[in-house]
């Protein structure tokens, strides 16, 4: 009986954690589709903020998941699938909410977006080190916000500044915390199967 121990495998950077499940067609549709519940079960973690129309919910903790989790294409794929669904009607939007007539839309086109870039970046292996997934995470964030707050300054007829206080400021302290968790549980994820790049 050999003593020797398995090799670890290495992984060249370009590998997303999805990409270590066997490969299909079949795989791509589930990870789409089950990035989409996944998000839409998120959005249902949700706390209104005082003179916001915008609650702090889980659903950008999963859209910046899912996106670094599957990659650009599938987590873009994934976004828009929540995005479409949702605006069919079926209600899980932050608060139970559904359509595309509510202020708060903006976050959801500013999600996809986010998706699509943290996924390019943990291509590139920004998922890997709790700096790059700090730095891709902070990103992420400020593209949702980039999107969403002109978005809700349209909506309701906010100045900008007023828009930014309502739906950018309350929620940075939660950000912070969903960017925290995201640095520990992505790093340790590729350091648990022994395939850090």
């Amino acid at each position: 009986m050999s003593t020797a121990a398995a090799p670890v495998r290495t992984l060249r950077t370009g590998t997303v954690l999805a990409d270590l499940l066997p490969s299909s067609r079949v795989r791509d549709v589930a990870l789409v589709a089950g990035g989409a519940a996944l998000t839409g079960l998120a959005a249902q973690i949700a706390l209104p903020v005082p003179g916001s129309p915008v609650p702090v919910s889980g659903q950008t903790f999963a859209a910046l998941l899912v996106g670094t989790a599957l990659g650009a294409r599938r987590g873009f794929l994934s976004l828009a699938l929540y995005a479409v669904v949702g605006m069919a009607g079926v209600p899980w939007f932050a608060e139970g909410a559904s359509g595309y007539a509510m202020p708060s839309f903006g976050y959801i086109l500013g999600m996809m977006l986010a998706a699509t870039v943290v996924g390019a970046l943990a291509r590139r292996g920004a998922d890997r080190s709790v700096p790059r997934t700090a730095g891709a995470m902070v990103l992420g964030s400020a593209i949702i916000y980039a999107v969403g707050v002109p978005y809700l300054a349209l909506a309701t007829g906010m100045s900008l500044g007023q828009a930014v206080a309502a739906g950018l400021t309350p929620f940075l302290i939660g950000d912070a915390l969903k960017a925290a968790l995201a640095m520990g549980a992505l790093p340790a994820a590729w350091k648990l199967l022994g395939r850090k790049g």
